[in-house]
This record gives structure tokens, C-alpha cells and sequence, in this order.
């Protein structure tokens, strides 16, 4: 099986981006996880299909590392905006892209520098708190603030969902953290019956916010979009920042954006392409660039 593919990062959240305009891809959960390997792959952290859609300019479905299927990222929601931009699926006057995604229609306003797509904003829609729809195990009407039990110690946690699971914890030091072990506790902690990403957030300021991400089927990764949106509705219903005023999220990769508002959270932030080619995938274990 020979594909076309195009390798994109939102602020070093990478992707390996495959258009189904023009080429079949079968089987997409074990090809994510045989072209995500950093050594015998093409490595990232994760493939993103970019398909045709009936209610939007493009649909995007994400499998991760691991080759489980997610409803949403916001690092790949830019990226997907940037790819149909800059590969003419839409007209070049068409700087406000929508994009179909498992956790609803995202719609983009493009940022367009000598004829490509550099960034975008999204609308990334209202951030969801009542736990059975994150889904998180708690009888209150919010899971804010609240105690919870890793590895024999307790975090204060705060559940949202922005189409996929997170779960906010704030720290003093980010840096310190062994997230390779602390990750797997929290992701597939029985609290979260389809397990979670977790954000681990230092308060710089009320404007400004650190933040380290573990994301479940993935690991850690050096940034995440919805992660990053989700820690600023947690940082405004804990009291830390403020409803409606911009906050920016500095994560490993880089720099995010976020306005959470009673409506809505707006992300804006970068999308790069880093190369293009073709692989051709053979047998069950190995690929050729």
C-alpha cells in the first residue's frame, strides 16, 4: 500500500497527515500505530486522516500512537485547516475553514502569509463540565477541585471535557513531575471509565499558565490543544485566571492562546508543515519511505 503523506506539527504536537480526497487507507488503527514508531516509523504522535465530509469542508479522524481512535485535538484541528488551505481543497479566498470532527464542527479563521495558512484561531466550542458527559465517576454537578487518589497520593483535580476527557491538577513545579509514571495512573484511573488526558498546570499569573500534558494512547507529549483549553476552563473555575480574558498556555512546544468564555473557548495558535512524501507499507513490519 503506497501513500502520500504530509508531516505537521501544532507547536510540536506532530501528526502524520493523510488525505482520503484521492487515496484509500485500510485498516488506519494498526497503520497509525506502525507509522507513529520514532524508530522503524515515520514517528509522531499520531496519523490524522483528512477526509471528504458532507457538512464541512473537510472531516478529520484521529487515530493515536497506540491506534486508538480520538473525537478531537486541537493542535490537529489547525493543522487540518492549514493542510485544506494550502492543498486548494478550498478556494483560496477562503480563509474561514469548518472542519467535521467526532466532537462536532470546528470552524476556523485562518491566518494566511504569502498564500499559505500559518495559524488559526478556533472555536473550539463550550467546554463541558457535568462529569457523566466527560465521562468522569462523581455524584456532584462539577468534579472541581476535588481529591483524588494516585498512587497512594492525593490530587486535587478538576474534570472537563472539550470532546475528549481531561483531567487538571494544579502543581507548584511541572518540571519535576515523573509523568512517565504518574501518566498511566492518571489515565487509567477507575474514576475515568474511557480513560483521560491529564494536564499538570503551574499558575504563573492570572494571564499566564505551564503546563505538562500525558495523553492517554499517546504518552507525553510536548503539546495539546484541547489539554491546553481544558487547563484554562479549570484555571477559571478554580479562581486562578479569568472568565473572558485572554491566557496564555506554555506548554514544551510552545505557546497556545486560550479565551474561555459561557459560550465557547477560543484557541489560537500556530501549524507547520515539516515535510512531505510517500510510504509504501509492506508485510507486518516494515515500512519504506
Amino acid at each position: 500500500m503506497k501513500l502520500r503523506f504530509t508531516k505537521m506539527h501544532g507547536i510540536s504536537n506532530d501528526y502524520i497527515y493523510i488525505s482520503t480526497f484521492d487515496q484509500e487507507v485500510k485498516d488506519p488503527e494498526a497503520l497509525a500505530v506502525r507509522l507513529s514508531d520514532r524508530r522503524t516509523g515515520i514517528g509522531g504522535d499520531g496519523i490524522i486522516l483528512v477526509c471528504p465530509s458532507e457538512v464541512a469542508d473537510a472531516k478529520m479522524r484521529i487515530f493515536n500512537a497506540d491506534g486508538s481512535e480520538a473525537k478531537m485535538c486541537g493542535n490537529g484541528v489547525r493543522c487540518v485547516g492549514k493542510f485544506v488551505y494550502d492543498t486548494a481543497l478550498v478556494p483560496e479566498e477562503k480563509t474561514v475553514v469548518t472542519i467535521d470532527t467526532l466532537s462536532g464542527i470546528k470552524t476556523l479563521d485562518l491566518t494566511v502569509e504569502n498564500g499559505e495558512a500559518v495559524s488559526a484561531r478556533v472555536d473550539m466550542g463550550a467546554a463541558i463540565l457535568k462529569p457523566a458527559d466527560i465521562p468522569a465517576v462523581y455524584d456532584g454537578e462539577r468534579m472541581v477541585n476535588v481529591p483524588l487518589s494516585v498512587n497512594g497520593q492525593v490530587w486535587n483535580v478538576t474534570a472537563v471535557s472539550m470532546g475528549n476527557p481531561h483531567c487538571v491538577t494544579f502543581v507548584d513545579d511541572v518540571d519535576a513531575l515523573d509523568l512517565e509514571k504518574l501518566g498511566p495512573s492518571f489515565e487509567n484511573h477507575e474514576a475515568f471509565p474511557d480513560r483521560v488526558n491529564t494536564e499538570f498546570v503551574r499558575v504563573i499569573d492570572d494571564h499566564t499558565l505551564q503546563m505538562r500534558v500525558w495523553e492517554r494512547g499517546s504518552g507525553e507529549t510536548w503539546a495539546c490543544g484541547t489539554g491546553a483549553c481544558a487547563t484554562v476552563v479549570a484555571a477559571c473555575e478554580n479562581g486562578y485566571c479569568k472568565k473572558g480574558e485572554d491566557v496564555t498556555v506554555h506548554l514544551r512546544g510552545g505557546d497556545l492562546l486560550i479565551n474561555y468564555t459561557d459560550e465557547t473557548v477560543f484557541m489560537t495558535g500556530p501549524a507547520t508543515t515539516v515535510f512531505e512524501g510517500t510510504v509504501t507499507v509492506v508485510g507486518k513490519a516494515h515500512t519504506h519511505l
